[in-house]
């Protein structure tokens, strides 16, 4: 929303600011972040000033993340938002970049690498994590980030 693009347009691509925006704003932008002694700080800045311009996403999607990283199914995430699954797709792609499952794919694995950094083995990893085992981890994750789990997932030293 603060580029001013559904989130889905700009999945998986790289794309210059001056393709989405004028390039005066790109330009003052820059200049700001060039001269600031801490760029993150002028970055953060920028998007609490846009995001006051723009719509905000749909407040129930607040409650997607949790739904999903909990392990509820879409139909059933769907269900509890009060939306159809139509709707939760178009609206989970536009936000976030993808659909729901997909999303639910990826806070799972966000989970395993939290739970990875802990020192669980990798099986205990995948179990905790809501895989059905280790191969299953390792499956997600090279279908997910093109890595191994053992690239991923580091410290947890045991995994293949």
């Amino acid at each position: 929303a603060l580029l001013g693009v559904a989130a889905h347009e700009l999945r998986d691509r790289r794309t210059d600011l001056a393709d989405l925006w004028p390039a005066a704003r790109v330009r003052a932008l820059v200049g700001h972040l060039e001269a600031a002694d801490r760029p993150a700080r002028v970055l953060d800045a920028w998007a609490a000033r846009h995001a006051a311009d723009r719509p905000a996403p749909d407040p129930r999607l607040l409650h997607l993340v949790p739904l999903l990283a909990a392990g509820t199914s879409v139909a059933d995430a769907a269900a509890t938002l009060g939306l159809g699954p139509r709707r939760l797709h178009q609206l989970s792609r536009e936000t976030f970049g993808y659909g729901p499952k997909t999303l639910a794919r990826i806070l799972r694995l966000a989970r395993a690498r939290e739970l990875a950094a802990t020192g669980l083995s990798a099986a205990e990893t995948a179990h905790r994590a809501g895989y059905a085992d280790q191969p299953h981890l390792s499956r997600e994750v090279r279908a997910l980030t093109g890595l191994t789990a053992g690239e991923l997932l580091r410290d947890s030293p045991d995994l293949p």
